[in-house]
């Protein structure tokens, strides 16, 4: 059985030119097969790729023969089946979306601090500790002692920064603070913007929570929980192991067992998080999964009618 590597990469740079990147990028994705959804912005790149790991390395390989992209990172892990069914380009103005003009992580964001120095870090009682991802994120994961700002969105944290900072909160006197999130996009944006309210010991934790999960032994991590993470797999453990959550495929929140055992939950439509929708919008979602089951059936047939005759 074939394995799919799945990449998720990011990286801060300058790219006034983004726009007429979009088409070489997605052809090349196109002629290696690779799926997923990459984000370009002037502020640089952003996304989640995966295919065979040919096809993988070629992609990153193109990516690295801009001067601006030769030192893109990525972070690799391993799926069964594609965790993506098609490729998607996306042109932003932001390739993470924190709604604050002047925010430059490229200058300003927070010391990185690597995974086997983290654990130090955030065990310090005069550190504030701030997950910077969405609430449904937090919920199944997160690091012993950190806060929960209870964001739906990454660009409500700056009203949670400032509500924080006021006096008698969490953030009042400008604290030292540590902040984390998913891969490191958001946690270097959060320090950046940390920077330019004045906080001064800002912190973030270098890879985010994927390669913290890499690094550190089952045994010796601070870890509590899942990683949700934004493709088939749902949520990832300690070494990158797949873990056992489903999704909701209406509004995207992570399931758990129970969850889907509910009255509440329809496979495509709703769940216990988002049953309240409008009966509308449920038929709606009702026929996108019939259309969806009928194409499937479709390519199913096709490929069974392409097969050589014995």
């Amino acid at each position: 059985m074939s394995r799919f590597l799945t990449a998720a990469l990011y990286k801060f740079v300058r790219l006034p030119d983004f726009r007429e990147l979009h088409a070489p990028l997605l052809d090349c994705c196109n002629r290696h097969q690779v799926k997923g959804t990459l984000l370009l912005a002037e502020e640089g790149i952003n996304g989640t790729i995966a295919g065979l790991p040919d096809d993988i390395e070629a992609v990153l390989a193109w990516l690295r023969k801009d001067p601006r992209l030769a030192e893109l990172e990525h972070k690799s892990s391993w799926a069964d089946s594609p965790p993506f069914q098609r490729m998607k380009v996306k042109l932003k103005r932001e390739i993470v979306t924190l709604g604050v003009d002047g925010v430059s992580p490229t200058n300003m964001a927070g010391e990185y601090v690597k995974p086997q120095d983290w654990n130090t870090l955030i065990a310090d009682p005069d550190v504030v500790v701030v997950d910077c991802r969405n609430d449904y994120e937090v919920a199944i994961g997160t690091f012993d002692g950190a806060v929960d700002p209870h964001t739906r969105s990454f660009s409500e944290l700056p009203a949670w920064v400032e509500k924080e900072s006021a006096p008698g909160g969490l953030l009042a006197d400008k604290p030292r603070v540590a902040m984390f999130c998913t891969g490191g996009i958001r946690c270097e944006k959060s320090t950046a913007f940390m920077r330019m309210q004045g906080f001064e010991a800002v912190y973030h934790l270098e890879g985010g929570i994927l390669k913290y999960l890499e690094t550190i032994p089952e045994a010796d991590s601070s870890w509590q929980g899942e990683c949700f993470v934004f493709d088939d797999r749902v949520s990832v453990g300690h070494a990158l192991v797949p873990g056992g959550l489903g999704r909701c495929l209406a509004c995207g929140y992570p399931l758990t067992a129970e969850e889907q055992a509910s009255e509440h939950y329809e496979d495509g439509v709703s769940c216990p998080h988002c049953c309240d929708s409008t009966e509308e919008r449920k038929a709606e979602l009702r026929e996108r999964r019939r259309q969806q089951a009928l194409a499937a059936e479709q390519k199913r047939a096709d490929d069974k009618a392409a097969r050589p005759k014995p």
